[in-house]
């Protein structure tokens, strides 16, 4: 499977870090309601950050990893060549 670690950022400006197979219907059950208990009280607002190319575990580890950052660092990365988002989008998220 090819999995993907990504970042939305939400309404309360908090930045939210997940991985998926499907980042499409992942981010649709965020907005829902239907995805993680971190979306109760707020929604998502937009997806910034995406990072395909991933088996589940790499995926998990990578995703630890970005969980550890700080926002500025977080910030540096949604910016880096490490963002595949517009390549991955253009070709339908």
């Amino acid at each position: 499977m090819n999995w993907s670690v990504y970042i939305i950022l939400c309404s309360d400006n908090s930045l939210y870090t997940g991985i998926t197979i499907d980042v499409s219907r992942r981010y649709i059950q965020h907005a829902s309601g239907q995805g993680a208990k971190y979306f109760r009280g707020r929604q998502p607002k937009q997806l910034v950050y995406l990072e395909p190319g991933h088996n589940r575990s790499s995926a998990s580890k990578r995703e630890i990893d970005l969980k550890k950052l700080s926002r500025v660092e977080k910030s540096q990365i949604i910016t880096s060549d490490a963002n595949k988002i517009k390549e991955v989008c253009s070709k339908g998220c």
